[in-house]
């Protein structure tokens, strides 16, 4: 799958998700994204390759050892990585191709905004559901 930032500036390429897709509520995602949620799933390294603009990506370290990556250019956030881990926060939204799945439950709804309602067949999780979209686990495959 290829995704791209706003300006197409920073191109993209995943083998695959290693993770249901999951909304966020939480207020860093909220603010990071000028959304009500940000939309993620987990994606291994190795599976992850930049195909162009790697030059114009930027970083932001919204929390200790969290960093967010976005096109300079443009602004959009593509990724997010946590200090350590083998693995990214993909930001689904800027998928050019389809998934093939859809979004299984949301998590810090807590946080969540009083003027969205969530489609009822969405799982919903008051903080985060074992771990944060910062810190999701690798589904075998």
């Amino acid at each position: 799958m290829r995704g791209s930032c706003l300006c197409a500036g920073v191109v993209y390429e995943v083998d695959e998700l290693a993770s249901e897709i999951k909304h966020c509520a939480c207020t860093t995602c909220r603010k990071a994204h000028a959304a009500a949620f940000n939309t993620g799933a987990a994606v291994a390294l190795s599976q992850f390759r930049w195909i162009q603009g790697e030059d114009l990506l930027t970083c932001y370290e919204s929390s200790p050892g969290i960093y967010r990556y976005f096109c300079s250019h443009c602004g959009s956030q593509l990724i997010k990585k946590v200090e350590g881990k083998d693995q990214l926060i993909l930001r689904v939204a800027t998928l050019d191709d389809d998934p093939k799945q859809v979004a299984q439950s949301v998590i810090w709804t807590s946080h969540a905004v009083p003027w969205l309602a969530y489609d009822s067949s969405l799982k919903m999780f008051e903080k985060n559901q074992a771990a944060s979209l910062c810190e999701l686990t690798l589904v075998p495959r």
